[in-house]
């Protein structure tokens, strides 16, 4: 209809007065007409359009693991998969396709059982098997490449169908041991003939290897029986040899079968193997006859001027840790415990030690790790003699300067004075009127610059032992104003009485034991997350600490259920039966044994104390010189520095510094350097 149909709107024409206005009256205006168009009804699918689609699809994925051609082109096949995921279908067919895949994958693994008793022939079979997965896993997402990129994307915890398909190899890999053994010890067996001098098929190792790899069990399935086997067959080779061959032919069949599996790394095995491989060889082949190799050879290669045999000698034997080493060996000779040596021997040792010391490059590593063993040994009690300690300072001293050894003796001042402020304490006023009773407490004041950085670590300790914090910060303040404490939670250790059954027993322990077994004086059941609210221990000390209370040789807790790992679930209760010979027991604290992280992370100290003696000593030469060329600037730092630097690294702290603007490359030469007020 049109607006002009409507009789109302001749109610709304203007008066006749209108008529008197002066302005041009405005010509009506064409009607506009009203278009009303009909809703279509919503398209339906057919009635049976999924089981249709799908029946389609089925008989392809079928025909992709038949290696059959299918009279469906692939274009209306991913169409098919568009259509059925733009209808909401997505996850019927993603689970209809696992379905499918998993039926093959099963039928495949399960016809491997009982196959060729010919390791290599079955090898050959499971590498076909593999190959042919991988390419029909290849062409099934190649059609379903939209639900991979719609329905798997956008549904949490749902594998992609590449990832769908190595989840289920692996999986019906597990539900055949017989395949996978057989697989394993085919590998192990090629491996073993290549040692022997046979010629094998690498490729065919490579690929099945890669599979192991691909599937995410190639260190729990290949590499640990592997390392076992090659331990085993070193170790009987390197016997034989030895019995067989003088030291220079051992010593170049050693290096022939080092390179060997070098080799194997490159070709076929994982990268990751490359490090224990190496070590297991080395272990049963050197370390193992270390001391006739040396005995045998070394004075025989040296008479006889034999410079190839004892380059080789050397090479095999080297490591690049001398100093750490050194340090290691006399932290073993001055801690207690070191039982049958005489003061007299025991300096003798330190004398021939201090030979060996002169002629290592790194003595900041030496002195980093040193100080770190030392701080131990004076901080837990552990040190055999602090005459034979102060002894060896003192030559570190003598031979190295007062600025080497400064930190070392500021380390016995902090433990002689820490020993004056708890007498003052025990006499002040604060401690005879403010202390619990029933607790002695002994407070070790460091200086920071003195001692190695420890990482804080928070825990909350019992109120009584807090109480005595609080009353010996309040003391010392009083006496040394201005200053600041910071509790080193880690390093503290204590000696707890405990009732037991059959008795009473004292317990040496840990700060973070202590806070842990107290808590079993109100409770007689305790799960692993009520001891961490309770205590506010970090996760991974709080495991390690739980482990040494329940899982070790001392066990004065019990853990339900048993097993050496503590799970989150897990209850520790106070183990009352507990029995030992002995009056007092020592329970290892197990964070302060040293750690591979504790290692990285002196090493990593060291390195960044190097960079800041690098960068001062350019900055000292080129001060004086102004302008120096970078080939008699890196010459002037080799002589300068005492600790070896690869170029590479001095090449990288001089780019720093023109960074920093503290140098500048000439404009006309690149080669050469200005130094910039």
């Amino acid at each position: 209809m049109t607006l002009d149909d409507d009789p109302k709107l001749d109610d709304r024409s203007p008066p006749p007065a209108a008529n008197l206005s002066r302005k041009k009256a405005t010509p009506p205006q064409p009607a506009k007409k009203l278009v009303i168009k009909l809703v279509k009804a919503k398209p339906t699918l057919p009635a049976h359009f999924e089981v249709d689609t799908w029946a389609k699809l089925q008989s392809a994925i079928k025909a992709i693991f038949l290696k059959q051609p299918d009279s469906c082109d692939l274009e209306k096949l991913y169409q098919a998969v568009n259509d059925l995921c733009l209808h909401k279908m997505g996850g019927n067919l993603y689970q209809r396709i696992e379905k499918e895949c998993e039926a093959h994958i099963s039928s495949v693994l399960q016809s491997l059982v009982g196959q060729s008793p010919d390791l290599v022939v079955f090898l050959s079979l499971v590498e076909r098997c593999w190959q042919d997965l991988c390419d029909q896993m290849l062409m099934i997402r190649g059609i379903a490449l939209y639900l991979d990129r719609t329905y798997v994307k956008q549904t949490p915890n749902v594998r992609s169908l590449w990832d769908m398909g190595l989840h289920l190899f692996r999986k019906h890999l597990a539900l055949s041991p017989e395949v996978e053994h057989k697989t394993v010890t085919g590998l192990l067996r090629m491996i073993e003939r290549e040692r022997l001098g046979e010629s094998v098929d690498r490729t065919l190792l490579n690929h099945l290897l890669k599979m192991f790899t691909a599937l995410g069990i190639y260190a729990e399935s290949f590499e640990r029986p592997f390392l076992d086997c090659t331990s085993e067959f070193y170790a009987a080779e390197g016997m034989k040899y030895m019995q067989q061959s003088d030291v220079p032919d051992y010593l170049k069949h050693v290096e022939m079968r080092l390179h060997e599996e070098h080799e194997r790394c490159l070709l076929y095995l994982d990268a990751s193997t490359r490090k224990p491989l190496i070590a297991t060889a080395e272990r049963q082949l050197l370390e193992r006859h270390i001391s006739a190799i040396l005995d045998k050879g070394f004075m025989m290669l040296m008479d006889g001027h034999r410079t190839e045999d004892l380059k080789r000698m050397y090479s095999l034997f080297l490591r690049n840790r001398p100093a750490e080493l050194i340090a290691k060996f006399l932290d073993e000779k001055l801690r207690a415990g070191n039982k049958g040596t005489s003061e007299e021997e025991l300096e003798g040792t330190l004398d021939k030690v201090l030979v060996l010391f002169r002629f290592i490059q790194g003595k900041d590593v030496f002195e980093a790790f040193y100080k770190k063993d030392l701080a131990k040994r004076l901080l837990l009690g552990k040190s055999a003699s602090i005459d034979a300690e102060k002894s060896m300072i003192s030559k570190l001293k003598t031979e190295c300067g007062s600025q080497f050894t400064n930190k070392l003796e500021g380390m016995f001042k902090d433990i002689e004075l820490s020993k004056e402020i708890n007498e003052s304490f025990k006499q002040s006023s604060q401690a005879r009127t403010k202390l619990p009773s029933g607790i002695e407490m002994s407070v070790h004041v460091l200086t920071t610059g003195y001692w190695p950085t420890y990482p804080p670590m928070d825990v909350r300790l019992p109120h009584e032992l807090n109480v005595y914090q609080d009353i010996f910060k309040e003391f010392y303040l009083s006496k040394y104003s201005g200053r600041r404490l910071m509790w080193q939670n880690s390093l503290g250790h204590c000696v707890l009485k405990a009732e037991f059954l059959k008795g009473k027993k004292e317990l040496a322990v840990s700060l973070f034991q202590t806070v842990v077994l107290m808590l079993f004086n109100d409770a007689q059941k305790l799960s692993f997350q009520d001891i961490k609210d309770a205590t506010s221990i970090e996760d991974k000390e709080l495991r390690r600490t739980l482990q040494s209370l329940a899982c070790g040789k001392v066990r004065v807790l019990q853990k339900l259920p048993k097993g050496r790992d503590v799970e989150d679930d897990d209850l520790f209760v106070f183990n009352e039966g507990f029995t030992a010979p002995l009056y007092r027991i020592k329970v290892n604290a197990i964070q302060m044994k040293e750690t591979v992280e504790e290692n990285t992370s002196t090493t990593e100290r060291v390195f960044q104390d190097r960079q800041y003696q690098v960068d001062a000593a350019i900055v000292r030469i080129m001060k004086t010189r102004k302008v120096l060329s970078h080939t008699l600037l890196i010459t002037e730092l080799f002589q300068q520095l005492k600790f070896p630097i690869k170029p590479a690294d001095l090449k990288k702290r001089i780019e720093s510094l023109i960074d920093r603007e503290y140098l500048e490359r000439d404009k006309s030469n690149p080669q050469i350097y200005n130094y910039l007020a």
